[in-house]
Parts: structure tokens; sequence; C-alpha cells
């Protein structure tokens, strides 16, 4: 039986914070056996993230799960051609781990969870405040302070503000400032992968190893996931012949406040 939740996002016996908890424990899981693992293991950590996805994306509505693949099919490119082809960053075993993709369509999904958690949906100015502070202060210390001068970070910086200023989906911003530094925070200091202290493509740009606020890199495949997913399933309606159900009139954009 479909729910209002369901059309927002969540089916019943399914919250945003058990969502995000799982995230959280995720995160650092895969993250710690990645460190001896070999190619296999990688392989395996793939194939149980990508049951992660599956199992969690049939908790949520098709709108949401437009947005997760329009994220993992631009992740895919830039991890790819940055990565792969660049090296201006690199994984441990100078390969994009199996899991990694996939797992950026986690990354997204926790983002939106926390987004649309009620406590964060409530309280969303004091949650954004915090967010820049915390940003403010990372970005300011990678620039200035830090023995490691973080010129990109602070390039993120400026696009987060932007993100939060402009964008059409604030608080999953400010979902993904704090997954994604959690896992730049914790995949660097595992050594799980390494940011070069340049750009290899010019070498003119700095880098923190992770760069502050990655999540403003980050914000741009949430931009695309936002401005895309809705035009896939319209064509998905047209191929098909479906109707989908509309999204609940009392939500915008999946749960996620376009102004707090």
């Amino acid at each position: 039986m479909t729910t209002s939740a369901t059309l927002v996002g969540v089916t019943r016996g399914w919250t945003d914070a058990k969502a995000l908890c799982l995230a959280l424990i995720w995160i650092p899981s895969v993250l710690w056996l990645d460190r001896s693992a070999d190619l296999l293991g990688q392989l395996a950590l793939g194939a149980v993230t990508v049951a992660l996805l599956v199992w969690w994306l049939s908790h949520e509505s098709v709108l949401v799960r437009a947005q997760t693949l329009v994220v993992i099919a631009v992740a895919a490119v830039i991890e790819l051609v940055f990565s792969g082809v660049f090296g201006v960053y690199v994984y441990r075993l100078e390969h994009v781990p199996a899991y990694v993709f996939p797992g950026h369509g986690l990354v997204y999904l926790a983002a939106l969870s926390f987004g649309r958690l009620h406590v964060v949906r409530r309280h969303a100015r004091l949650f954004i405040g915090l967010a820049v502070a915390g940003a403010t202060g990372w970005a300011f210390w990678g620039l200035l302070i830090s023995d490691r001068t973080d010129q990109l970070g602070f390039f993120w910086y400026l696009c987060f503000l932007a993100f939060l200023k402009w964008g059409r989906s604030t608080l999953t911003y400010v979902g993904a400032f704090v997954v994604v530094s959690y896992l730049e925070i914790l995949g660097t200091a595992w050594g799980v992968w390494e940011w070069m202290p340049y750009d290899t493509i010019m070498g003119w740009v700095a880098q923190g190893n992770p760069p502050s606020i990655a999540a403003g890199g980050y914000g741009w495949f949430d931009l695309y996931a936002i401005l895309l997913a809705p035009t896939l399933v319209r064509l998905w309606e047209s191929r098909t012949g479906r109707r989908l159900p509309a999204q609940d009139p009392d939500d915008e954009r999946e749960g996620v406040l376009d102004s707090a």
C-alpha cells in the first residue's frame, strides 16, 4: 500500500534516519576493509555495495531512483577521467575500486536522507549556518594555515556557498557536506586514496589531502541529478505509457527545501 511518505522518498518501515545510519556504517566498513583488500576483495565489496544500493532504492520514489542513476553516471565519468586518466587522486591499487561507482549512489542517497530528516527541516537555518561556519573555517585553514596549501578546496568552498544560495536543494547540499567530508577524511586518513599535492593536468592548483569542502565539487553531481532526473522520468513515462504518481505537493523536490 502506497502512503504519502512513499511519494517523498520512503516506504513504510523505512525511515531517513535508518537510511542515514546505514550509510554512516557502510562508509567506514568498506573503507576499512579496502585497506588490505586485493582485486577480488574489491569486487566483493562492489557486489555488496550494489546489493545495498538496489535494496535502498527499492524504498525510494521513482524520481529519487532516476536522480541516483544520474549521480552514478556523472560520477563514473569523473572518476575514470580524473583518477583513471589524469591521476589527480590515486586509489591504493591504482585503479578505481568496484564499490566506488555504486558508492556514489549511496553517498547521494545519504545526503538526500539527511536533508529530509524532520529535525533538519525544522531547524533548516541552524543546520545551514553550521555547515557554512564549518566549511568557512576548514577552507580558510587549508588556504592560509595548513602546511599543504589547498586552493582546490577553497574553490569548492565557493561552489558550496553558491549551491546553498542559488541551488534548488539546499538541505541536500548540507547533507553532502556532512557525508562527503566524513568519507574523504576517512578515505585519505586510511590510505584508500591520495590526492596529489598539485593538479596533474596543468600543475597550477594546490590540493589538500583531502581538499577541504569536497562537497562543493560533489554538489555538481547533485545539481545534474536534480535537473536531469525529471526529464528521464518523463521519457520513461512517454515510452511506457505509464503515468507515475505525482510528488507530494507539500514536499519540495523529494523532501529538500529550496530555501531555509
